[in-house]
């Protein structure tokens, strides 16, 4: 879409800002709409049906929400709540991590920003304004990255130190990458890995321009051929999943996401846990992250490998975006609760050789 409408000459970036929200709505509200009706009709109705949602969200009940939107087969994968479906309705929040400790001065140069936390969460921003993030100075300076919230926090139970060898094994486009060279303070060295020489390439660009540099790229297509000898002290695996937790962003991929994607994605992601194991020095850290909250991606995946990996121990994991909760194994972020994708998280320590 974003390509459809920079080729729309002429269409200002008001006009290309209300068609896009118009796409959106259309396939959030999907569930309501008379598909016999004509397309402009129905993406009128949609726009009502947020407008009348930002308004009076109590209109609606939770078993309407639950009936019309998200697919029919999704109970058979996983619990679904109204507050959760409730989320997914809601337009989201758009987050921004600033570099390490430039997350005030952030904020006040760009306006329309929120602040998250204190801490390592000072320099996680919530931005409420209209600008064309990424044609600010400040974007093409390196000093902030469009990052969602639960991924920032993926990093963060990471914690990798500086000094350290991590490897990010499914690396995509370096949004981890980044977050765990920052923490690193750009020491050590992280080794970021996919299938997609594509993904990689569009890394490396954005490393260039964040001035990271304590990095390796690296083919790798999930086999037990690791793309290294090295043993690391820590190792993400941020799988590949169906994206069920990204729904109120992605609200066009309920109604092409099936059932057997999920088993399909489950059999892959236990893969690749396992065989990124092999690559955790003893008393290193594997991290498994998937932004889906199916139970076939999520628990049974943990299950599975821990049937195939004694040698490695589960850690309770606290979370970072709300304080005072016990820790737990998995760890579960809900939109509903922190306004960020879903996401599930856990973490083993290697016990054994």
């Amino acid at each position: 879409m974003r390509a459809e409408l920079k080729a729309q000459r002429g269409l200002s970036r008001e006009d290309g800002a209300r068609v896009s929200r118009a796409v959106f709505a259309y396939f959030r509200w999907l569930g309501w709409l008379d598909e016999h009706k004509p397309i402009r009709e129905r993406i009128e109705q949609a726009l009502a049906l947020a407008e009348r949602y930002a308004l009076k969200p109590q209109s609606f009940t939770d078993a309407e929400l639950i009936a019309r939107a998200v697919p029919g087969w999704l109970p058979m994968v996983m619990t679904v709540t109204g507050a959760w479906v409730r989320a997914l309705q809601r337009e989201p929040s758009l987050w921004l991590r600033a570099r390490r400790g430039w997350g005030g001065a952030l904020a006040r140069k760009l306006g329309n920003c929120r602040v998250f936390g204190g801490g390592p969460l000072a320099d996680t921003l919530e931005y409420h304004g209209r600008s064309d993030l990424f044609r600010t100075r400040e974007f093409h300076a390196g000093e902030f990255e469009v990052q969602d919230l639960s991924s920032q926090a993926v990093g963060l139970i990471c914690a990798p130190r500086p000094g350290e060898t991590w490897w990010d094994a499914c690396a995509g486009e370096g949004g981890k990458t980044l977050h765990l060279s920052d923490l690193m303070e750009n020491r050590g060295l992280i080794w970021a890995s996919d299938r997609a020489a594509w993904r990689l390439a569009r890394l490396k660009r954005r490393a260039a321009r964040a001035g990271v540099f304590n990095y390796r790229v690296a083919a790798w297509d999930g086999g037990p051929r690791l793309p290294t000898k090295t043993k690391f002290d820590g190792v993400l695996v941020d799988a590949p999943c169906s994206g069920i937790g990204t729904w109120h962003r992605n609200p066009h991929a309920r109604w092409t996401t099936t059932a057997e994607d999920v088993k399909e994605l489950s059999d892959l992601q236990q893969r690749l846990l396992l065989h990124a194991a092999a690559a955790v020095k003893p008393g290193g850290k594997l991290v498994y992250a998937a932004c889906s909250l199916a139970d076939g991606e999520t628990t049974e995946v943990v299950r599975g490998f821990e049937q195939r990996c004694s040698q490695f121990e589960r850690l309770a994991v606290s979370n970072p975006l709300a304080s005072g909760l016990p820790p737990s194994g998995p760890l579960f972020l809900w939109p509903q609760e922190s306004g960020g994708n879903g996401m599930c998280v856990a973490v083993w320590v290697r016990t054994a050789g």
